[in-house]
């Protein structure tokens, strides 16, 4: 019963959030790839190193307007997630030892839930262009 209750304040908290992101947050995640990537790589957040080269490469697909099969929903979360991982004065900063990195980490996990199929089908897209 708690975990429901914690997952609807996650669910309405990321679609909220979300729901503020335009196309030119879009703009603004590609103009700073390095320094996101940068960061998930020396942060705690190695974990993700991979699925952030995936989120890049579909947003990179689909600003080149060659990727169609993604919601607006799908790159705005995206987009969303990694412009608060850009973001060293987020809810925990990350300047703070130990503790800087997860609300990071949590942001990623819970977007997951949102992106999971959506990331699949990209990367299904993506074989089949380099099969074809």
């Amino acid at each position: 019963m708690l975990e429901d209750a914690k997952k609807k304040i996650e669910d309405k908290f990321i679609e909220t959030e979300v729901a503020k992101i335009k196309d030119g947050d879009l703009d603004l995640v590609m103009k700073n790839k390095e320094a996101i990537d940068k960061k998930i790589q020396g942060g705690g957040l190695k974990k993700y190193s991979e699925l952030g080269k995936i989120m890049f490469g579909m947003l990179k697909d689909y600003r080149k307007g060659i990727y169609h099969n993604v919601p607006w929903f799908t790159v705005a979360a995206i987009v969303f997630a990694l412009l608060y991982v850009f973001n060293p004065l987020d809810m925990v900063p990350d300047f703070i030892p130990g503790v800087g990195y997860v609300d990071d980490f949590a942001l990623l996990t819970v977007m997951l839930r949102f992106l999971q199929t959506d990331l699949h089908s990209y990367l299904d897209w993506k074989l089949d262009q380099v099969k074809g």
